[in-house]
């Protein structure tokens, strides 16, 4: 057995990991490289292994750094078996497609300015592609033993990253009779935060490899929702419209339930909420409805016929009709929308009208990535240029921290620490160079473990 990093070696994107018998193989996660362009380039870069003969696949979640090159190998000719969790499936029949359109659209913006070094510019895959991927989704329950083939079996462990989330524990016989069992870690959840159910601990494998996102990073200590309300209630009390660019995945879910309880608690007025994101409003039902994911107190809320992410004072707006007629609020709301970082999305429309008045308020909830209209705004540009034009940014600018999904070092380390054995190997990916190496002094001062960081495209020999 034999393992090649096709992907997320020393960076955070396109987790991709070909697992490889004499006579049997297997990828654990899809990922599509983003980012920089340097990394984007590889996602038209030829597998090692032809797509046809490649037996299955087995996903970690939902996330398109970790399925979004499926709709790619599809289109090259795989046609096996994908396993998933099955809110992962759920999530993937919204995600994928939406993928693919924008692969559709970016080919076709680049045949009409004719800047493509490719004549025409083709799309990495189509919407085609997208739906014959998910025809092959195979939902497999947590805690589930699922055999690949006689002797390689695996099994979903809940990470709590986002709805659906898994780590996998791959088993496989080897020479001699005896066995070796992986650990992918995926991408490790928080303990305690709202909505889903607390990450599973670290049982304990012969081989680890270990997600190393925020290696050499805490989150800031300092209550989200105590954050959130004061610069909510900062921005009503300026008359004018809360603008927050929100991821439409589990960031959108986790603001409307703090939100929700502040207004609950009276600390803050019960104001409209507009959640203006197709996506959003389709991952907030799939939310809902997974009522086995739900931790303690949603489910008590719950019991209690409170949905505290689809409250009563909650307004959807499904079609671009519904989101222009935003337009004409004039203040005293909560706007939230996609995308994250304002590179994309119907929150364009809403920053180009809202930020020349200094009444509104654009509040910013994550990480902005170098080079997106999100970090230029933080740092405090007076003017940006979106959808064509250069706007003047007049609008309160603010930026609350301590609501990502991941693991950061210090949580990494207590994920590890109720194992019941240690790995005899340990492998970091998912991460920043520099994340990792911090991560594996970290690793070895707390237990005493050698970590390997591996590149893109090396082979580990296992087992």
């Amino acid at each position: 057995m034999d393992l090649t990093i096709l992907g997320a070696g020393r960076c955070v994107t396109g987790s991709k990991y070909l697992v490889q018998w004499k006579r049997f193989s297997t990828m654990i996660d899809c990922g599509l490289f983003q980012g920089r362009k340097k990394l984007r380039s590889r996602n038209w870069d030829p597998l090692p292994k032809r797509a046809s003969e490649l037996d299955s696949i087995v996903l970690t979640h939902a996330h398109i750094d970790h399925t979004g090159y499926l709709p790619r190998l599809v289109r090259q000719g795989f046609d096996g078996p994908v396993y998933c969790t099955p809110p992962t499936r759920s999530l993937l029949r919204v995600l994928l497609p939406d993928a693919a359109h924008i692969q559709e659209e970016e080919a076709r913006y680049a045949n009409k300015k004719g800047f493509s070094k490719h004549a025409p510019a083709l799309p990495l895959f189509r919407q085609s592609d997208a739906k014959a991927a998910l025809k092959l989704l195979e939902p497999i329950p947590f805690d589930q033993d699922q055999e690949l083939r006689p002797g390689i079996r695996f099994r979903f462990h809940r990470q709590g990253h986002i709805l659906g989330a898994a780590a996998v524990e791959l088993e496989s016989k080897i020479s001699g009779g005896g066995r070796k069992t992986l650990y992918f870690s995926g991408d490790v959840g928080r303990h305690g935060v709202p909505i889903l159910r607390d990450p599973v601990p670290y049982p304990g494998s012969d081989v680890l490899f270990l997600e190393s996102t925020y290696g050499d990073r805490l989150h800031n200590p300092e209550d989200p929702r105590v954050q959130l309300a004061e610069q909510v209630r900062k921005g009503l009390d300026r008359g004018g419209v809360v603008l927050i660019p929100a991821f439409a995945i589990d960031r959108t879910q986790e603001l409307l339930y703090m939100l929700h309880g502040l207004m609950a608690d009276k600390e803050l007025p019960t104001v409209p909420i507009y959640l203006d994101s197709p996506m959003g409003i389709e991952a907030t039902a799939l939310y809902t409805r997974c009522t086995t994911e739900h931790d303690a107190e949603m489910k008590q809320l719950f019991s209690e016929q409170i949905n505290p992410i689809f409250p009563s004072n909650l307004t959807v707006t499904k079609t671009s009709r519904e989101s222009r007629r935003l337009n004409d609020i004039k203040g005293g709301a909560i706007f939230i929308s996609a995308s994250g970082m304002a590179t994309g999305g119907r929150i364009l429309h809403h920053l180009r009208l809202r930020l020349p008045h200094a009444k509104n308020t654009v509040l910013f909830v994550g990480y902005q990535a170098h080079g997106t209209r999100g970090r230029r705004l933080v740092e405090g540009e007076a003017e940006v240029k979106m959808l064509g034009d250069y706007i003047p940014v007049k609008a309160h600018i603010a930026q609350i921290s301590g609501l990502s999904a991941h693991a950061d070092a210090d949580e990494l380390i207590a994920w590890l620490s109720r194992r019941e054995r240690d790995p005899e190997r340990v492998v970091l990916t998912h991460g920043e160079y520099p994340a990792q190496q911090a991560l594996a002094e970290r690793l070895e001062k707390a237990f005493g473990w050698k970590s390997e960081i591996p590149e893109i495209g090396d082979v580990l020999e296992i087992g």
